[in-house]
């Protein structure tokens, strides 16, 4: 425990501690949705034939998603982000699995930071 934290009057660490119904209900909502979402994808792609080019696209979705995301922070980043983004692709080009290139990219850019 820090030492501000010691010397808070209880009254305050409790309402630290509490929950606002507003912000439970705020997650459970979007849980809800993003549970909702995944079942009516499955569901819609069992009531369809899907060709082998929407196939295709839906097997590298998640990677795209990934690069739609990091790519704009990446565009403004320094030479240990840049440094990370390299390892992440070696990585990726040679293990073939995305979340290990991730892990490995936040390790890198940990390293990479502390040592540019």
């Amino acid at each position: 425990m820090s030492d501000e934290t010691k010397t808070m009057p209880l009254s305050t660490l409790e309402g630290a501690l509490s929950l606002d119904p507003l912000v439970v209900a705020v997650i459970t909502a979007m849980a809800i949705v993003t549970y909702a979402t995944k079942v009516g994808g499955l569901w819609l792609l069992s009531r369809i034939e899907v060709s082998d080019r929407l196939e295709a696209g839906l097997a590298v979705l998640p990677g795209a998603i990934v690069v739609a995301i990091l790519g704009p922070e990446l565009a403004a980043a320094g030479p240990a982000e840049w440094g990370a983004a390299v390892v992440v692709a070696v990585i990726a080009w040679r293990s073939n699995n995305i979340l290990l290139a991730l892990v490995g990219g936040v390790l890198a850019v940990v390293l990479f930071r502390g040592l540019f």
